[in-house]
């Protein structure tokens, strides 16, 4: 009786590390369609009413990109950091440690959870409730210039308040419910904020990342080590006997999964469903840029790709009782993921050729273009007018001298008529 529910126990907690794995996957992968560059021949969107959308140009990127350059450096920066935690947490009182790690995520968690609660009260709260906010906007101007702005209404402040009391009730606890919250929180604002400028980028991290969890997991202690260490929000984590854990609240340890193992295959889903975007627009540019009604397949088969990745590894680490570095399975498994995709609808080329390098540049070149029209001095516009003015003067002169010299033959002409006579 008591292996079946440790077994039921253990399937429950396989089920809801996945289930919380993938929901913030689908979450930041929506949420990043707002980074893309509206095209030329795209409307613009329409003026919403409620207090709670941001009055930014839509045109305006706020997405950071990741370039193939910072891919193949993305494991060396990544070892780097884990072997020096893993040296700070063996010569160094982890105690300590974990007080300015803590400090740390949880300035940083209360942002990212007051931005996530803010989401999904813009998705659930009907506008006719909405319509009677106040929003309150500050500018931050120096010399008539304004520099920055913000807008808020009483609602984020609530959002604010509820995220600094759950900040420090996790800090006191260090309770894994909270602890998933800022996890949960971290993973949707990573995968909406961070992108990948082309397939090629993503394919270089998620191989090189591949190669990177194989090593510190496999053939040393590091990883394990400090993610058992590291006492902060940077995993999931559910208890591997739910059942017991509810009836006696004793420790009956816990099923994680890093927050890598998230976000690194959730930017490369993300880039796969701004591609369906593109393609879809390319087709048939009909409608708002920005709506998620269209075609998604690479969308979906990244997301059923991430599903069977992430299963394999709970299978397998449930047979062989070891911990398993998730992105072995999961960085084929979104790789092939796009490339079968791709070879079926016979778009390999088009897959390759995406980037989003090109609108970069142009961007760039408006923005130096219109910089130089306004960086133009005074003295240049007036030495124009002047140009201008003097242009005028010296037509009229050689209109002058063209009647002066057609009348003295005029004249000869009407001389030899009179000698004629």
């Amino acid at each position: 009786m008591e292996s079946s529910t440790k077994d039921l126990g253990m399937y429950i907690a396989y089920g809801a590390v996945i289930t919380m794995a993938m929901a913030p996957i689908y979450a930041g992968s929506l949420a990043s369609i707002r980074g893309m560059k509206r095209p030329a021949n795209a409307p613009k969107a329409k003026k919403t009413d409620s207090p709670l959308e941001d009055s930014e140009d839509e045109d305006e990127a706020i997405s950071e990109s990741l370039s193939s350059g910072d891919a193949y450096m993305f494991p060396v920066i990544g070892s780097c950091v884990l072997f020096s935690m893993y040296l700070a947490f063996k010569f160094l009182d982890k105690v300590y440690i974990n007080y300015v790690l803590t400090a740390y995520f949880s300035v940083m968690g209360c942002a990212a959870v007051t931005k996530t609660f803010l989401m999904v009260v813009k998705k659930i709260t009907p506008l006719s409730c909405l319509r009677n906010v106040a929003k309150y906007k500050v500018t931050i101007s120096k010399r008539s210039k304004n520099l920055s702005s913000i807008s808020f209404t009483v609602i984020h402040g609530f959002l604010l308040v509820a995220s600094i009391v759950l900040t420090a009730y996790y800090s006191y606890t260090k309770n894994w419910i909270a602890s998933n919250i800022f996890g949960l929180s971290f993973s949707i604002n990573a995968i909406q904020l961070l992108s990948l400028d082309s397939f090629k980028t993503g394919m270089i991290l998620l191989t090189g990342l591949f190669f990177y969890d194989i090593f510190w997991v496999f053939y040393t202690p590091v990883m394990v080590s400090v993610a058992t260490n590291f006492d902060a929000p940077i995993k999931l984590l559910w208890p591997r006997n739910i059942i017991d854990y509810l009836l006696s609240q004793g420790s009956t340890g816990f099923t994680m999964l890093g927050l890598g193992d998230i976000v690194i295959p959730g930017i490369f889903v993300a880039l796969c469903l701004r591609y369906d975007r593109h393609m879809s627009w390319k087709r048939n540019p009909v409608g708002q840029f920005r709506s998620l009604d269209f075609a998604k397949p690479y969308f979906t088969s990244a997301m059923i790709s991430y599903f069977i990745g992430l299963a394999t590894t709970m299978v397998v680490m449930h047979f062989f009782k070891a911990a398993q570095p998730a992105l072995l399975y999961l960085s084929p498994a979104c790789i092939l993921s796009a490339l079968i995709t791709a070879a079926v609808r016979g778009e390999i080329k088009e897959l390759f050729e995406f980037t989003t390098e090109e609108e970069k540049e142009e961007d760039e070149k408006k923005k130096k273009n219109k910089s130089k029209r306004l960086s133009k001095p005074v003295e240049e516009i007036l030495l124009d007018e002047e140009d201008k003015e003097n242009q005028a003067p010296l037509e009229e002169i050689e209109l002058e001298e063209i009647e002066l010299e057609e009348e003295p033959s005029k004249k000869s002409s009407v001389k030899k008529r009179k000698g004629k006579k």
